[in-house]
């Protein structure tokens, strides 16, 4: 029972959820790919805005579901609820690739959100004291939860957010290389690497170079 206000006032929620153990889906192709879900760990804030259209979309599958579990038990059941289920979950993943254009207001700005984060981020002492810059400390700072704004990064950029970091890391480092006064592995430090050589390989993934040939060749 959720109170509204101070008066009194109470509101009793209605809907479905679906609610299934693990056994269910092992051995099932939605069994395969039930991490490739991303919003089961959106936050509540993050929920799916539906039409009536998509809502009937939903309620359909559900219903599909619910006549399974009525019907008598026998070789097909489990196969038809985990497709049904998976039928859901499909649908779920072309709506929110719907809601990321059509509510593209409520993320308006977040693109340069981040981008003045991370440069923020880098100019401060918190890469030497805490280290690299992760989605989840990203996300929490731009208020979402890490796989809604690392599924938003993606659709803005075609890079994952953990890409776009590294990017940035990378964009920073070759401006720090050219200070002569410093080391290679000095400069692994002040970006926020705890080890050197994770900086070396992946400065040479990004750009094709280590670090030092990158520095001797410019």
């Amino acid at each position: 029972m959720l109170s509204l206000d101070n008066t009194g006032l109470t509101y009793q929620p209605k809907g479905f959820a679906l609610v299934f153990h693990p056994d269910l889906i092992y051995g099932t192709a939605l069994g395969k790919h039930i991490r490739d879900f991303s919003f089961f760990g959106y936050q509540s804030h993050e929920a799916l805005h539906v039409s009536e259209r998509e809502r009937n979309i939903v309620l359909d599958c559900f219903a599909k579901i619910k006549y399974e579990l009525e019907h008598a038990i026998d070789k097909h059941s489990k196969k038809l609820i985990a497709s049904n289920i998976e039928l859901f979950l499909n649908y779920c993943t072309r709506f929110y690739d719907r809601q990321f254009i059509t509510r593209d207001n409520a993320h308006k700005g977040l693109l340069e959100k981040f981008e003045n984060l991370l440069n923020e981020y880098h100019s401060s002492e918190k890469p030497a004291t805490i280290g690299l810059p992760s989605v989840a400390y990203c996300a929490g700072e731009l208020h979402l939860s890490p796989n809604y704004f690392g599924d938003l990064i993606k659709k803005e950029t075609g890079k994952s957010a953990q890409e776009y970091i590294q990017s940035k890391v990378i964009d920073v480092a070759k401006e720090k290389i050219f200070d002569m006064d410093k080391s290679i592995s000095e400069v692994a430090y002040e970006l926020g690497f705890k080890y050197p050589q994770h900086f070396t390989r992946l400065f040479k993934q990004k750009v094709g170079m280590s670090p030092t040939e990158y520095r001797n060749l410019n």
